[in-house]
């Protein structure tokens, strides 16, 4: 087994990793703290997975990957769960539809906080029986990293689903507010060409997506300050460009056509308000715009005479930045509009880039099921870069990747601008 997760790096050390594993599974619990029964159990639309399926499944992947493997006489907390709470490891064995998620009555939601506990009390008797080893290390590492996508999930997905109801629920009642503030003027940043080198540092942890470090030839080019506001997109839907088949890739104008698309997910007919994980709130013009499919973006894009930087050009802007940005633990849950000293590079939203999601050259995924992680979803999708308002903020780095379907709408999707050529501008 050592040999299938030798790539995944853990600079914690034993002892800090045991602590990280007890944190970050206490901040899954308090993301839902405030949820009712009834709310963990509503499966919206397909991309939707209920709050209960999460808190199971991140369990299922301590057991299946660590537990059941590498600690003696561990006895599973129900068998049942295997078929329930696999995802898409299809070398582990069948699973339940994710479709159909949303059927799953039982187990209870006491169950699995039950299945929780028993999970957390078996990895803390393990940990303590033995050292973290080589084995064991890197696999609390990937399974610490996949917990915390999981939080984003279950945020971005509960926000879908209490969107469908007229009571606008709140998810949490003590978010707080989103600074009210002017944004910055938006400027094209000159950036030179050349030979530049992008992909993970073996400095710290990356998923297998991020690898191999590899050079990529840049033209001169320039890109966005700040991520593009709420308040421009409305210029761009008064325009008309919802009804413009000229700004529109063919398979964009054709979705937003069948879907009825003519404005951003969550806001409302007369573009004045939006729901947000606080309930309704109105439309903060300076803030970035969120909730966009890359058509919308790819079409805004072209309005705006520029286009979506590809992920080369922004993880080369990217790592000149620090990460700071506004993230989880902001407890804002929702974008805020920029200050003249970030350019919102981290955080707030997803960034669409231009850039299919597809290997580096020399990719290889894992060996053995953790293989299945990111490597066999390398097609018809978009890279998406920098983290959202609802990531954890020591989670994201300038080289994670992530990626959606061109037509995705429920996460955190945001704009920054690039162009060909240096501009003033």
């Amino acid at each position: 087994m050592t040999t299938q997760v030798q790539r995944i790096i853990s600079p914690l050390g034993p002892a800090l990793l045991a602590q990280k594993y007890q944190s970050v599974r206490a901040t899954t619990r308090e993301l839902c703290q405030y949820l009712e029964p009834e709310d963990f159990v509503v499966q919206s639309m397909p991309d939707v997975s209920p709050t209960k399926w999460h808190l199971a499944h991140t369990s299922w992947f301590f057991e299946n990957f660590i537990l059941l493997p590498y600690a003696p006489g561990y006895v599973s907390f129900n068998e049942n769960y295997h078929y329930l709470f696999n995802s898409y490891y299809n070398s582990v064995g069948q699973m339940h539809p994710r479709a159909q998620r949303g059927q799953l009555t039982r187990p209870l939601v006491k169950d699995i906080m039950r299945y929780r506990q028993h999970v957390d009390e078996s990895i803390e008797v393990l940990l303590n029986k033995q050292p973290v080893n080589e084995a064991i290390e890197p696999l609390l590492t990937l399974g610490i990293q996949h917990e915390q996508q999981h939080q984003e999930l279950l945020l971005t997905d509960i926000k879908q689903v209490f969107s469908c109801n007229p009571m606008q629920p709140v998810v949490n009642p003590h978010l707080r507010e989103p600074a009210q503030r002017s944004c910055p003027d938006h400027q094209f940043i000159s950036r030179a060409g050349g030979r530049m080198e992008i992909g993970a540092s073996e400095k710290e942890f990356f998923f297998d997506n991020e690898a191999p470090r590899h050079a990529v030839l840049l033209a001169e080019h320039s890109i966005g300050s700040r991520l593009i506001t709420a308040g421009e997109y409305k210029e761009f839907i008064h325009s008309g460009a919802y009804g413009d088949a000229s700004l529109w890739l063919s398979d964009g104008w054709a979705c937003i056509n069948e879907r009825g698309w003519n404005r951003p997910l969550y806001w409302s007919q007369d573009l004045e308000s939006e729901f947000t994980l606080g309930g309704q709130r109105e439309l903060d013009i300076h803030a970035p715009v969120a909730h966009v499919s890359y058509y919308e973006a790819d079409a805004f894009a072209r309005w705006a005479g520029a286009r979506l930087p590809t992920e080369a050009e922004w993880e080369t802007f990217a790592c000149e930045q620090s990460i700071t940005g506004n993230f989880q633990e902001s407890m804002i849950w929702q974008p805020e509009a920029a200050h003249e000293s970030n350019s919102q590079v981290f955080g707030d939203v997803w960034e669409w880039t231009s850039s299919a999601y597809q290997a580096y050259p020399g990719f290889t995924p894992l060996p053995g099921s953790v293989g299945e992680y990111n490597g066999k979803f390398m097609c018809n999708q978009i890279t998406v870069r920098g983290g959202s308002c609802v990531t954890a903020s020591d989670h994201i780095r300038a080289s994670y990747r992530s990626f959606f379907y061109p037509d995705a709408r429920w996460q955190f999707l945001g704009i920054r601008l690039a162009k060909n050529r240096v501009s003033n501008q």
